[in-house]
């Protein structure tokens, strides 16, 4: 079966940077599906498939899974009954989807980049979801304190200690440290090529590509001239085209920040002023629409989407010429795991 785990974000996360404030192409121009590595790289994260099949491949690994974890948490001593609600993937119907357009001004004019008026946020208020139940949570409820400790620790495992999180919170994720989760989807995906010892080089010279294309000649070109047409229309300081996204989505999390404070003390969110609902967010949302229409102008004249993604494609081609053979090692790995 196909890993929809770390490979899949880092692949889906790949040109994040390359895209940022960019959609399809139209008319022949490329779009981030003629990616080089998409070959490779398709293998192991279904990208190969339709949303519908992805949609059923979801929805069976789920089953599964929670079957799995069922048995688990049974020979451990605790009830559990399979949620098919915790996890899911809900692949829209194109009809049905909201529609992520950042590269048409009638957009741009409503949602700037979607961060203070984002159109999901929108969509999700008008048409709202089903409850969510947890189907263990009578279970829950009838335990202890340290009964319900020992329920969690043994379904999804002991937490990591601090001085186990990297900088950002983060920590190397292992399933035998995950409990009857863990145990559950390592034996429906089985070993992860992608995590394997064999690839690890392969995985790190692939991180670093895609962390420091950024870095490469061809794009602080096009980003300088990207930065000069937004000071000539009245927004200078920006040295890259993913900083006046990114401006935004900080100084959003500024306001959060204010409101909450940094997550080292507790507050209680009753005692807080929704701060999305506060001056100051609307504020920045005014901000955000006419920095984002500049950020477009911008785009378009330097031809931004097209040139990144022929620079970023480029690189690609240099990384298959010289891990050719890892490549392809890889991907039949993938698809033996399938």
């Amino acid at each position: 079966m196909r890993s929809t785990g770390p490979l899949a974000v880092l692949a889906a996360s790949a040109l994040a940077l390359t895209l940022a404030g960019c959609s399809g192409g139209a008319g022949g121009e490329l779009t981030y599906e003629d990616s080089p590595l998409n070959e490779y790289l398709s293998a192991a994260y279904g990208g190969d498939l339709s949303p519908e099949e992805q949609q059923k491949q979801f929805d069976e690994q789920q089953r599964k899974q929670e079957d799995l974890m069922a048995e688990c948490m049974a020979k451990e001593g605790f009830e559990y009954k399979p949620n098919l609600q915790n996890g899911s993937v809900v692949m829209a119907d194109d009809e049905d989807a909201v529609k992520w357009e950042p590269d048409k001004k009638d957009w741009v004019e409503k949602y700037g980049y979607g961060i203070v008026n984002n159109p999901y946020n929108a969509e999700g208020a008008s048409t709202p979801g089903e409850e969510y139940v947890d189907p263990n949570q009578e279970y829950l409820d009838s335990l202890s304190e340290s009964e319900r400790t020992a329920f969690y620790e043994t379904a999804y495992g002991v937490p990591p200690e601090e001085d186990e999180l990297n900088e950002d919170g983060s920590y190397e994720y292992n399933w035998e440290d995950s409990g009857c989760q863990g145990w559950a989807q390592h034996e429906l995906q089985g070993d992860d090529p992608w995590q394997s010892d064999e690839f690890a080089d392969l995985r790190e010279k692939m991180t670093e590509l895609w962390s420091t294309s950024q870095d490469a000649p061809e794009y602080k070109k096009l980003n300088s001239r990207w930065a000069d047409c937004m000071a000539d229309g009245g927004e200078p300081g920006f040295t890259a085209q993913t900083e006046a996204q990114q401006s935004i989505s900080d100084a959003q999390n500024k306001l959060y920040e204010s409101a909450y404070g940094d997550g080292t003390t507790e507050v209680d969110p009753a005692t807080v002023e929704d701060p999305s609902k506060s001056p100051e967010m609307k504020e920045l949302g005014e901000k955000e629409i006419a920095l984002a229409l500049v950020d477009l102008g911008c785009r378009e004249k330097t031809n931004y989407t097209q040139e990144s993604l022929k620079i970023q494609f480029a690189l690609e081609e240099k990384f298959i010429k010289d891990n050719k053979a890892d490549l392809e090692a890889f991907k039949a790995a993938a698809e033996q795991s399938n």
